[in-house]
């Protein structure tokens, strides 16, 4: 029933635009006629083969230049003239063509010497198909365009909007809630409207009016999109998506037009879903400048006004989606257009759990994956960035010749994603050997304060996008705060990679290695004392750092003093990490020296290794097999 009512309605267009006609299709016929006579005047004009009395072919006549017809005006026997062309025979029978420049001095001469000269000034229909047809369609241009600017979105609109319409995906959707996971709070926000288009009628009797609006805002890749779809799938009713930018365009009153269109569309198919996906695209913050963008305002003006216009019980729910819904202009915010706004959060731990299982079932997994684990160590990750993790691994245990994912291939996908591929660098045996004291230095510091930091995951020297190594934690859980001794054993871990290269190597060897820790390290100090109010010389005040257009400023509702305090300060706890690691590394040389050989021969060791050396569990056969191991890639 479907399918028969779209082709009934695309019969109807189609034959709505034969009746009504189409000014750009006028025009490109009218091309296409001047196109053809021209080739028609070109062989109609042509010259014609000549045939002698006898019935052969005549000579091919020769070409004269006008020099030629001067200088040989006395051997020209005829002369048949039509325009500037040309053509006769000499006095010795040859026939000949040419150009000439109407003059008739010339023509004078040549009879004067006895030849017979005839003129044709007649003038066939593509003589006046070539005069006549360039000046109609000009003026059929001057027509179309005032026509368009006398009816401005119904007139040019109308049929721009004919000619480049706006991509709407129609139909009903399969998506429902069962494929939406990791967001159980904002799908209980929205089961309202599913009941809504499904029993309008007990709302109405309790005389509830339904959000007219919802605006899905969150981070990208957070499955705006895919819940929109889910609401229409779940309700059984007509799915119309656009993009916001399919609103724009280059000609004025183009995007009031598609606004129109869509929403006729629309009210013709109630109840059923629209969704805008990227509505800032035309929903973004009106101004009082002139210089202003006006046309995406006039688009932004009627859409206010045709969620405005709704009645109460159309059907029609308009949802829109957006990154940054700080931009939107507040008259699109207000009650009676965007009534309800659901903001999308990253997914948490069971979140990313939920759609880890989702997603495996779409591919194989083997039965060694820990998705527990994987959902451990992808925090921040959004759905979409869960089903590329899925998806990378699944590419990686292709290309290994495996037919199910493995542990390797998820640990490689996320290390991939997280500090880019694999990188195969030719390094020298003495980078390679700081780059495993330095790790070592972090796995040792995060054992040591296993007790209130996350639990370590894993170490590796494998270089990996501008990391030549590092060291993952897995927390337990998601955390929403830190106290002030996560944050010092948080610092003193990041800054025990410098602190080994000073212990092992000297303080004249360090490297630039520790950049990324150093960065981080300061980062987490200075929003625990500007922000946080950790530290009990700057107190409770709230001081933000202020970066207009990556320029350097001073620290906003501070004074000259308090940002000199609060650079003292930062500096202050960064020494005491390092002097915190650097005591910890030093009592335990020997320990963090196992480590680094155990990672310069197996390149990466698991939490549980980590443990096992630390703790002395690690058999002496296994360190001295290392260290022949280290010596022999030394030697390499």
């Amino acid at each position: 029933m479907e399918n028969q009512n779209q082709q009934l309605q695309k019969k109807n267009q189609k034959n709505k635009f034969v009746r009504r006609g189409d000014g750009t299709t006028w025009v490109l016929v009218i091309f296409a006629a001047l196109f053809v006579g021209m080739i028609v005047r070109s062989f109609v004009m042509g010259p014609t083969p000549q045939m002698l009395p006898n019935g052969q072919p005549a000579p091919k006549p020769v070409e004269l230049t006008f020099s030629d017809v001067l200088r040989r005006s006395s051997e020209i026997k005829t002369m048949d003239i039509r325009g500037n062309d040309a053509s006769g025979t000499l006095t010795d029978g040859t026939p000949y063509t040419a150009t000439i420049t109407y003059d008739p001095e010339l023509l004078s001469q040549i009879a004067e010497n006895g030849a017979t000269i005839s003129i044709d000034t007649s003038k066939t229909w593509v003589d006046y198909l070539g005069t006549w047809v360039p000046i109609l369609m000009g003026l059929f241009f001057i027509w179309w365009i005032f026509r368009g600017f006398k009816g401005a979105a119904g007139g040019l609109g109308r049929s721009l909007t004919q000619s480049n319409p706006t991509k709407i995906t129609t139909g009903k959707t399969k998506t429902t809630f069962k494929d939406v996971a990791g967001i159980d709070s904002e799908k209980q926000e929205l089961m309202e409207i599913v009941d809504f288009l499904k029993d309008g009628k007990k709302f109405r009797d309790v005389g509830a009016r339904v959000p007219r609006g919802i605006l899905l805002s969150g981070e990208p890749g957070t499955g705006k999109t895919l819940l929109a779809r889910a609401i229409a799938g779940e309700a059984n009713v007509p799915f119309f998506a656009a993009s916001g930018s399919d609103f724009s365009g280059i000609i004025v009153g183009l995007g009031v037009a598609k606004i129109k269109e869509i929403f006729e569309m629309a009210k013709r198919n109630a109840p059923c879903i629209l969704f805008i996906d990227e509505i800032d695209a035309i929903g973004q913050r009106r101004s009082t400048h002139s210089y202003n963008d006006q046309d995406r305002e006039q688009t932004l003006n009627q859409l206010l006004i045709e969620m405005d216009g709704f009645a109460n019980d159309t059907g029609i729910i308009v949802i829109g989606a957006t990154n940054r819904a700080d931009m939107l202009d507040p008259a699109l915010l207000r009650p009676g257009r965007f009534d309800r706004q659901v903001y999308i959060e990253l997914p948490d731990l069971s979140g990313r759990r939920e759609i880890l299982d989702l997603y495996a079932k779409k591919v194989k997994v083997s039965s060694d994956v820990n998705l527990q684990d994987l959902a451990r160590g992808t925090t921040g990750f959004s759905g979409a960035d869960l089903e590329n993790l899925l998806n990378e691994a699944a590419l990686h245990a292709v290309r290994n010749g495996r037919v199910e994912i493995s542990q390797v291939d998820v640990e490689e996908a996320r290390d991939k994603i997280l500090m880019g591929p694999r990188k195969v660098r030719k390094m020298r045996p003495e980078d390679i050997k700081l780059t495993a004291y330095h790790e070592a230095g972090h796995a040792f510091v995060s054992i040591m304060y296993a007790d209130i930091t996350d639990p370590i995951h894993k170490a590796t020297i494998i270089p990996r996008g501008r990391a030549l190594g590092m060291v993952q934690h897995l927390p337990i859980d998601d955390k929403v705060s830190m106290t002030v001794a996560e944050v010092r054993a948080n610092l003193a871990i990041a800054l025990a990679g410098r602190a080994a290269e000073e212990i092992f190597f000297g303080a004249d060897k360090i490297t630039t290695g520790a950049e990324s820790d150093i960065a981080m390290a300061t980062r987490l100090a200075r929003y625990s004392i500007t922000t946080a109010g950790l530290s009990p010389k700057i107190g409770l005040a709230a001081i933000n750092q202020v970066n207009t257009f990556g320029t350097r400023s001073a620290l906003e509702n501070a004074s000259e003093k308090t940002a000199e305090l609060v650079d003292a300060e930062v500096r202050a706890w960064l020494d005491s990490a390092h002097a915190d690691a650097t005591k910890l590394l030093s009592k335990n040389k020997e320990t963090v020296r196992k480590l680094a050989e155990e990672l310069l021969a197996r390149e990466t060791l698991t939490g549980d290794e980590i443990k096992e050396i630390v703790s002395g569990k690690a058999g002496k056969k296994t360190v001295k097999t290392t260290t022949k191991k280290t010596q022999k890639n030394a030697t390499k």
